[in-house]
């Protein structure tokens, strides 16, 4: 599905399939860390339920005002406490299926807001998270 268009010469997610996503014109597949200058590729996670602040650790670096946070096809909610330690650290969290938090960080980016999506995105028919 197409996303966005690219008007921007930052990072935008233009479109999203099960298993991977692409910006501009390069696939990239699995769960990933995009901000609008980076990509942390190979993002070692198992589930949203069992993400933890180090998860976040490339994304907390980059210094966004907000994450979003990419749990699959499906909304699956993280530990509670992740809230409050991104809260701590004066970033908020925003929770939502992958292909919601693909089209908000475009959308947030084009608004030249400080925006990182950490993506949950397995493939389809994949029973587990890599």
């Amino acid at each position: 599905m197409q996303l966005t268009r690219d008007t921007t010469a930052a990072n935008i997610i233009r479109a999203w399939e099960p298993g991977r996503i692409r910006v501009a014109d390069r696939w990239i597949a699995g769960h990933v860390i995009v901000t609008p200058n980076r990509i942390f590729e190979n993002w070692r996670v198992e589930t949203p339920a069992t993400l933890h602040i180090e998860h976040l650790s490339d994304a907390i670096a980059e210094a966004p005002e907000i994450v979003l946070l990419g749990t699959g096809a499906e909304l699956e909610w993280p530990d509670v406490d992740l809230i409050g330690a991104l809260a701590a650290r004066g970033i908020g969290l925003e929770i939502m299926s992958t292909p919601a938090a693909c089209r908000t960080f475009s959308v947030l980016v084009q608004e030249q807001r400080r925006v990182a999506a950490a993506l949950f995105n397995v493939a389809a028919g994949a029973t587990s998270a890599r």
